[in-house]
């Protein structure tokens, strides 16, 4: 208790002492123009280097004051163009989501022109089995929509797939690269009929592989369309497959095969047209 009051007197004498120091400091300022001799020297001594001091000291913490200002003006400044920025990042991005919708709508568009004989309804794919590929997917459109069973899918320039189970307002649609699709081709420039069937583990190369066409005269080569033939019974004919990449001859050397580029990016489906009649209403058959 008694270091403490100490301790506590001797702040006391300290406080005082340094009062009176300034308080001579203000009388010898205050003097130092009008007084001569001792006092005046005393003066410059002490006095008038400390008020520089405390000039260079008050100019600093201005300085220091406008700084800081203007490093707040900055940094407001600062987040004003950056909110520019992500506004004008997210108005390019939705510029490019539209562009890119246009150009699909576009080859739909052309796609419908293409097949004018059928008659057709749009739908946009809301979800697909997991994978990469789109083999087998759901569209936004179902029953109450006229969509039936067997209806078939287009997109791209071609064939997607085909309708196999509807909902009320849904439906799944199998693609033709689906390990479980089968479907009846043609070569277009020679009516060489094959079967072109689903292969997941080939689209990766992006091909798919057809099978039992004749071995005879007629010419085929790379680059010749195959489309869906006359003697399919679920699919329509005429429409496009996709293109010959590799035919070779059979080992029986009475049948060829090889592969096909489908004319569906199969990787990126997000509107399809349908169908919207089945090869049973044209052949009357139930």
């Amino acid at each position: 208790m008694k270091k403490k009051n100490q301790t506590s007197s001797s702040n006391k004498y300290w406080l005082a002492g340094l009062s009176l120091f300034c308080i001579l400091l203000m009388v010898l300022s205050a003097f130092s123009d009008k007084a001569a001799g001792p006092f005046k020297g005393v003066a410059g001594v002490t006095v008038i280097p400390m008020q520089k001091g405390i000039n260079q000291i008050g100019i600093w913490l201005g300085d220091i004051s406008d700084n800081f200002d203007t490093l707040q003006d900055m940094k407001k400044e600062n987040d004003r163009l950056q909110k520019k920025v992500d506004e004008l990042i997210t108005e390019n991005n939705n510029l490019q989501e539209e562009k890119y919708e246009l150009e699909r709508l576009q080859d739909l568009y052309k796609l419908d022109q293409n097949y004018a004989d059928y008659e057709k309804t749009g739908a946009h794919v809301i979800g697909k089995d997991s994978g990469n590929w789109f083999s087998t997917f759901t569209i936004d459109k179902g029953s109450k929509d006229g969509i039936k069973v067997d209806m078939n899918v287009m997109a791209g320039s071609g064939l997607v797939g085909i309708v196999t189970k509807t909902g009320p307002t849904w439906s799944t649609v199998r693609s033709i690269i689906d390990d479980s699709s089968n479907v009846s081709g043609m070569v277009l420039s020679t009516s060489d009929k094959c079967m072109v069937r689903g292969d997941l583990t080939l689209i990766n190369d992006g091909k798919i592989h057809f099978e039992q066409m004749e071995n005879n005269e007629n010419k085929v080569q790379v680059g010749d369309q195959i489309v869906t033939s006359h003697i399919s019974d679920k699919y329509l004919q005429g429409i496009l497959l996709g293109y010959i990449s590799e035919i070779t001859v059979d080992s029986n050397n009475l049948t060829r095969s090889g592969y096909i580029t489908p004319v569906v990016d199969f990787k990126n489906l997000q509107e399809v047209l349908i169908i919207t009649t089945t090869k049973a209403d044209l052949t009357g058959k139930d």
